[in-house]
């Protein structure tokens, strides 16, 4: 018998979600963003769950994108962080990647390749965000330069929002009115709406949304959760109860004794913890669904282990069913009692958790 700690994928919550973005933003193309292992949920298991219902993909780098190809994907790729070297471009040619230019000295590399075929690229504008892209007055000679070099094809233009998932801040419009400006004088599609941006500025759709932590069920919004937007979570994090322990008042319970048994109790124990990427620093009160009841989370999160208050349990038992996240206990509540946010939460889980698929 396995260790009960497992991330129970929901792929019809997966599809579910994507239909909410195409409902959110019904005239734009949908660009999946899978980077970073799908965000924790497995990249090629959910390529191939959204392959029949997205228009393409994104991914941070070629090595990401590569793997999708040899798993069968078809649908464009978009490097989001364009190439880092010029020995990418036979693998780029090849897979027909669409490639992320952010900074001159890119354009300079790929002005002067030696190319079998051109490439489609997005130019990136940074419109304030300040991580990535163009100054906007850059764009236009960028532009020029890389159609003269004969080594693209296509142009599309995209920027990155800063605070889109504050919809009382004034920055996502003036990012959309500078990037109307860069543009003014140019042709090409336009995508600017990463998933704060579908759900709370309809303005920034374009002709492509760019869809991240919502597909997965997570809000993009500020102090909401994903049911708010009609969005229902993919992961739920899941495992048992391996021990219930009855205590004495003043039990300490944990490293450091940091729990101390207010009254005779009973303690569970959950065979789940930071080694399996659950946060360490979750305060003590951290909701925990054990069955179908809430209860607080007890003293220090170990590497293997959590310990529960079951005092609002009824008759608990070894093997009673936990919930960390997910179905029936929202990851925004574990990411705000863990001062992190659900993207990283859902990118921590460990490869020692078992995955497995419900339809």
């Amino acid at each position: 018998m396995s260790r009960p700690a497992e991330a129970c994928l929901d792929m019809a919550a997966l599809i579910s979600n994507l239909e909410r973005v195409r409902g959110l933003a019904p005239q734009s193309k949908v660009m999946s963003i899978i980077k970073a292992n799908a965000y924790g949920h497995g990249l090629v298991r959910i390529a191939l769950a959204l392959s029949a219902e997205t228009d393409a993909f994104g991914v941070a780098c070629g090595e990401e994108a590569w793997a999708l190809r040899m798993a069968g994907i078809k649908q464009p790729i978009t490097l989001l962080e364009g190439f880092f070297s010029e020995d990418e471009f036979p693998s780029i040619e090849e897979h027909q990647f669409t490639l992320t230019i952010h900074h001159v000295w890119q354009i300079n590399v790929l002005a002067k390749a030696k190319l079998k075929q051109p490439l489609k690229v997005w130019l990136k504008v940074d419109t304030g965000m300040h991580r990535l892209g163009l100054a906007p007055e850059l764009v236009a000679e960028a532009v020029e330069h890389l159609q003269q070099s004969g080594n693209v094809c296509e142009i599309g233009f995209m920027t990155h929002f800063a605070s889109a998932d504050d919809i009382n801040d004034a920055t996502t419009e003036q990012q959309l009115e500078l990037f109307q400006q860069a543009l003014s004088q140019l042709d090409g599609v336009r995508s600017s709406a990463n998933s704060a941006g579908i759900v709370g500025w309809p303005q920034s759709h374009h002709e492509w949304v760019r869809p991240g932590i919502m597909l997965y069920g997570v809000s993009p919004m500020l102090g909401q959760q994903g049911s708010e937007h009609g969005l229902k979570p993919v992961m739920s994090l899941r495992s048992r109860l391996i021990a219930v322990n009855y205590l004495k008042k003043g039990d300490r319970v944990g490293y450091g004794g940091t729990w101390k048994c207010p009254e005779d109790m009973p303690v569970g124990v959950v065979a789940m913890g930071y080694g399996d990427g659950y946060p360490r620093h979750a305060k003590e009160g951290t909701p925990v669904l054990v069955r179908d009841q809430l209860v607080p989370l007890l003293g220090r999160v170990s590497m293997d282990m959590i310990t529960v208050d079951l005092r609002r349990v009824v008759q608990p038992r070894v093997g009673d069913a936990v919930t960390l996240w997910g179905e029936g206990l929202p990851i925004e509540l574990i990411a705000d009692a863990s001062a992190t946010i659900g993207y990283e939460l859902l990118c921590g889980v460990t490869p020692r958790v078992r995955v497995t698929e419900i339809a």
